[in-house]
């Protein structure tokens, strides 16, 4: 795609790309892993500092198996990668020369090499990695690999789908996260990005009169930029993106807001739900202690409770309505002020069910819970732990519910792991939530959760009044709509269905005009 001057030009009208030939370039700031055969010693590389890592692990390696000719592009944290097994520098060297002929392209710059993160939690700082990452793949990554469809991820990504239009690249941008940074066009340029190449499809806090005017002052927002320059955009669940058009979150920037809207109604804006990795499985689950299936989980989840229940200190009790906390305790989005409203009250009311829950999760309302636990002493039903994988995996195979009342969800995977493990989901209406959780009817042999419409501590009450309807059915008609579930929700939530969904957005655009 380069000409003689080494410059992109743009592709041809007319030629028709079919996603499954056609070179893909993913841009991403995180990665949890890299698929084997994708180039040698890919597993040693791993930067991750939420979701994103995993959704675009789990893309790529879906891509790689569908045979796509699929690239990476990830910045160079020399100090993150291979952490658990250091290597000798020559030897890294020699590696990274072999990733480079493959499909890994590694943005090089100082600023990468000896962090211990992915992000600060300092935005100056974060902003450097951010403009440092571009310029590699701008100036030299996308040279390199010539790609016919640019994947870009998050604002960190967020100046490079600007680039694309002006090139007539055809570029995928995804909101995993609605966080942003601002910078001025000087700041870019000065970092060796030539803003001025593509300015006019940045997106700017204030309309721009002209380019001398709006370099040094008026701030570029990324997010918005990606959202605005982007051929097509996506977020991680259909729900949460009408949510967003339709202005229903106060959080979200009118700016981002007002572009979501543009290109929802331009029909270049949709939403595709991420998925989990394929080890939450508990038929092959390495972090469980009894493996079982939609089959067999009648017996294996009670085998599996009590080895929880044993390990966290709660009450023996392999017949007890085990409810399990799986998301990260922020009282901002998760709703984890509801649980402790009413903690004490299930508890009692459903006491002589033997009702435990377990906690294993970090954040700032943790100390709350422990409150409770310590005021009524209710250590042989409730366990408070930080998190710990292994214990988060044995807790999915032995508990009969989940908790997942978040006020507003991008996307979520817990409610979809709770239920290929047999652990029901008890849901708030919204975004990701309600794309994936339907409300259980038994009677029918329909649905695979319980959802509550009005986010307040009684609308809880309500659905884990539900979830104990449910529990008292009788043990056969139980284990029936379990095993349906189970079912059901392998075959739905893979990264296969997510990976084909990609690729038919990948074909639309590829096959659709630009827009002006």
């Amino acid at each position: 795609m380069m000409d003689s001057t080494g410059s992109i030009p743009q592709i041809r009208k007319g030629k028709v790309f079919m996603p499954s030939r056609s070179r893909i370039l993913i841009v991403t700031p995180e990665v949890t892993y890299l698929p084997e055969g994708i180039s040698p010693d890919a597993n040693g590389y791993s930067a991750k500092a939420g979701g994103l890592a995993d959704v675009s692990a789990a893309l790529i390696s879906a891509l790689y198996d569908l045979n796509c000719d699929v690239h990476v592009a990830i910045p160079d944290y020399r100090s993150i990668y291979g952490d658990d097994e250091p290597r000798h520098h020559l030897e890294v060297e020699k590696i990274r020369r072999r990733l480079h002929q493959k499909r890994i392209h590694f943005a090089a710059d100082r600023v990468f090499l000896y962090k211990d993160g992915v992000y600060s939690g300092c935005s100056d700082k974060d902003l450097k990695v951010s403009l440092a990452f571009q310029r590699e793949v701008i100036n030299n990554i996308i040279p390199r690999v010539e790609p016919d469809i640019i994947h870009c991820n998050d604002w960190m990504t967020g100046l490079i789908p600007a680039m694309a239009r002006r090139y007539e690249i055809p570029c995928l941008f995804t909101i995993h996260n609605i966080h942003t940074m601002t910078s001025t066009m000087a700041e870019i340029e000065d970092r060796g990005i030539d803003a001025a190449a593509f300015w006019k499809w940045l997106y700017f806090k204030h309309p721009p009169f002209n380019y001398e005017e709006s370099r040094d002052t008026n701030r570029v927002d990324f997010l918005a930029s990606g959202v605005f320059s982007a051929h097509y955009v996506n977020t991680v669940s259909p729900t949460f993106l009408r949510e967003i058009v339709e202005n229903r979150h106060p959080f979200v920037e009118p700016e981002l807001q007002a572009e979501l809207a543009h290109k929802w109604h331009a029909g270049c804006a949709t939403g595709i739900l991420n998925a989990p990795e394929p080890e939450f499985n508990p038929a092959v689950d390495e972090m469980v202690q009894f493996n079982y299936g939609p089959k067999n989980h009648r017996a294996q989840k009670k085998q599996n409770k009590i080895f929880l229940q044993n390990s966290v200190g709660l009450e023996i009790n392999p017949d007890a309505p085990l409810f399990f906390w799986p998301s990260r305790l922020d009282p901002v989005q998760k709703g984890c002020a509801l649980l402790a409203e009413i903690m004490y009250d299930i508890i009692s009311r459903y006491w002589d069910t033997g009702i435990q829950i377990v906690s294993v999760a970090d954040g700032a309302y943790q100390q709350h819970f422990h409150d409770i636990v310590n005021f009524h002493d209710l250590h042989q039903r409730i366990s408070i732990c930080c998190f710990n994988e292994q214990l988060s995996h044995q807790a999915f195979a032995a508990s009969d519910f989940i908790f997942m009342p978040s006020s507003f969800e991008p996307c979520g995977l817990p409610q979809m792991i709770g239920g290929i493990y047999g652990s029901l989901p008890i849901v708030f209406d919204t975004g990701g939530l309600h794309d994936t959780v339907r409300q259980l009817d038994a009677e029918h042999s329909t649905g695979n959760g319980f959802i509550f419409n009005v986010h307040d501590a009684q609308g809880l009450n309500w659905a884990v009044d539900r979830a104990m309807d449910f529990f008292r059915l009788d043990p056969d008609e139980k284990e029936h709509q379990i095993r349906r579930i189970m079912t059901e929700s392998v075959l739905e939530f893979n990264h296969s269905r997510c990976a084909e969904s990609y690729l038919d957005l990948y074909e639309k655009m590829l096959q659709r005009p630009f827009l002006v």
